[in-house]
């Protein structure tokens, strides 16, 4: 096998895997945010005031800068470098 093969076969794997993590992550995300909908309600908020002393306001803001943090860092890890990477692979093949 040469070094170009090699190289391009290790890309595809990489591309695999970069792709099911970001699915993974984002279906997590999409947990979390069905979680803090369901529990947003009432018991969700008095169980983290009870451990935290936050207010209901500093309750949201958490969760959707959590939510906006997590698919920002998803999308920065995982999406962007999988597009390069085939990207990259598509140039090869031209």
């Amino acid at each position: 096998m040469s070094e170009s093969t090699d190289l391009k076969n290790r890309l595809e794997v990489t591309a695999k895997i970069l792709i099911r993590c970001f699915i993974l992550n984002f279906a997590l995300i999409l947990l979390w945010f069905i979680f803090y909908v369901i529990g947003s309600s009432q018991w969700g908020y008095e169980l983290h005031s009870k451990i935290f002393d936050i207010t209901r306001h500093e309750f949201v803001l958490i969760n959707y800068c959590g939510i906006a943090f997590a698919k920002l860092c998803n999308i920065i890890f995982f999406l962007l470098p999988y597009v390069a990477i085939r990207l990259v692979l598509k140039l090869k093949q031209l």
